[in-house]
């Protein structure tokens, strides 16, 4: 079997609230409540369930950094979320964001095995950093640590999780009525960690989560998110706006991760916005009645904000600014940050057709066209190994999905890149991904190292 043949297609769903499109909530069958609505988030992962999809995601913030008095607002705290998500689904996995800034390990540790637990066996954590000084300010902080501290706690942090879900050994618990005997107490070992940032004593307070250590995922574009990705991640969501970008992106993770003696690599999962039509022509009006009920002003601050700019300093009809450089000394955002850059570069937009090919002024990449066009590029990426799937963010939810499931899914399955049934029970099978082994030796070890 080729290389690329025994490669399996994944497919997640970011559910952002009621979408990717800022104006989503405004169309005509959308619930304006739907943000803070649980059922209307079952509702998309039983959908992306129907369709096979590996898992949903949620994306997480601690502050409102987004503009409310237009647009909903990622609201709910995303492991309470999933937890109902789970409870109403069978088999499709459940990812969620916490970030490594403003929690401590022992918490998240906890609350993703128990996700783990709770779903059995179909938790995922998205690990960040948070840059933004709202967050920072919720938190404590009059300012918004430094990228190399963020990251630097962020190396530890992780390390710690894993140890903590290591402390115990999967046969720990006995549960024998007869000999009255219910954990084996030697194989429950504290983490005994006293780092740069944290001192925990461990062991975790419950058993090994049923996938060994919950999906570690991992989201940053920077050098450093990079890195934190090839010696941790098991996947990546990535913001790459061209194949070429996105191939070279998948190279250089994949090789950092192989010097750290992971030479199975990370799995790319490229950010991809969708805007479906019967025809061409019929997505493209689509695409831009959605983009003209946005406020220029929504997005011009939207925008600016991304490239650490004021309003103010971006014309409607001209092209951005030269030479900008990252927001805040490089303290801020770099995913979104280059991939708007490389997306107005590319195209040679002005501000006005750049806000329109961004469908409003994000940072991720937006097709538009029939199911057969979404397909084919679908198919280039995978095939071409710029992709090993896509992270999507439909243009509105639920019926964005439901035009993705209906029409591009059968032709992904019909051209044998997704699969039609589940073979398996955990996040882990549906990523392809072996469970993890105790790390023993591992425990403290490593976390001396970081």
């Amino acid at each position: 079997m080729s290389r690329i043949s025994s490669r399996r297609l994944h497919l997640n769903v970011n559910i952002l609230h009621s979408g990717f499109v800022p104006s989503a909530w405004r169309l005509a069958d959308a619930d304006p409540r739907a943000f803070v609505d649980v059922a209307h988030y079952v509702r998309v992962a039983q959908l992306a369930e129907r369709a096979k999809f590996d898992a949903v995601f949620l994306a997480d913030n601690a502050a409102i950094i987004d503009q409310i008095d237009f647009r909903p607002i990622t609201a709910l705290e995303p492991t309470v979320l999933l937890a109902s998500i789970a409870a109403a689904t069978t088999l499709i996995g459940v990812i969620g964001t916490a970030s490594t800034s403003y929690n401590e390990p022992y918490n998240i540790a906890r609350r993703f095995a128990t996700l783990d637990h709770v779903s059995r066996g179909r938790a995922g954590w998205n690990v960040v950093t948070t840059a933004d000084l709202p967050s920072a300010r919720n938190f404590g902080y009059d300012t918004v640590p430094d990228h190399a501290q963020r990251y630097a706690r962020a190396a530890e942090f992780t390390e710690l999780v894993k140890a903590l879900w290591d402390s115990w050994d999967d046969d720990a618990f006995i549960g024998d009525k007869a000999s009255g005997r219910f954990i084996d107490a030697t194989k429950v070992r504290p983490v005994e960690h006293d780092g740069r940032f944290f001192r925990v004593q461990g062991p975790l307070n419950l058993p090994r989560a049923p996938q060994g250590h919950p999906v570690l995922v991992q989201a940053g574009g920077s050098g450093d998110g990079r890195d934190l990705a090839a010696r941790h991640a098991e996947a990546v969501f990535s913001a790459s706006q061209s194949f070429e970008e996105s191939v070279a992106y998948r190279r250089d993770l994949n090789a950092r991760a192989a010097a750290y003696g992971r030479p199975q690599g990370v799995k790319v999962l490229a950010g991809l916005t969708t805007i479906i039509g019967a025809t061409e022509a019929e997505a493209l009006r689509r695409r831009d009645e959605l983009v003209e009920q946005i406020p220029w002003r929504y997005s011009l601050t939207r925008l600016a904000g991304t490239l650490g700019l004021s309003p103010d300093q971006l014309d409607l009809d001209a092209r951005l600014p030269d030479n900008l450089a990252l927001p805040n000394g490089g303290n801020g955002n770099h995913t979104f940050f280059h991939a708007t850059i490389a997306e107005a570069r590319r195209g040679g937009h002005t501000v006005r057709e750049l806000i329109r090919a961004l469908a409003g002024g994000g940072g991720h990449r937006v097709i538009v066209g029939t199911p057969e066009q979404i397909a084919n590029d679908i198919e280039h990426w995978f095939k071409g190994e710029a992709a090993d799937g896509f992270n999507l963010m439909p243009d509105a939810l639920p019926d964005g999905l439901e035009a993705f499931v209906d029409g591009v899914v059968p032709i992904l399955q019909r051209r044998g890149l997704f699969r039609t049934e589940y073979e398996g029970n955990t996040l882990r099978s549906h990523l392809g991904l072996e469970r993890p082994a105790v790390g023993v030796a591992a425990i403290g070890e490593e976390l001396q190292r970081v």
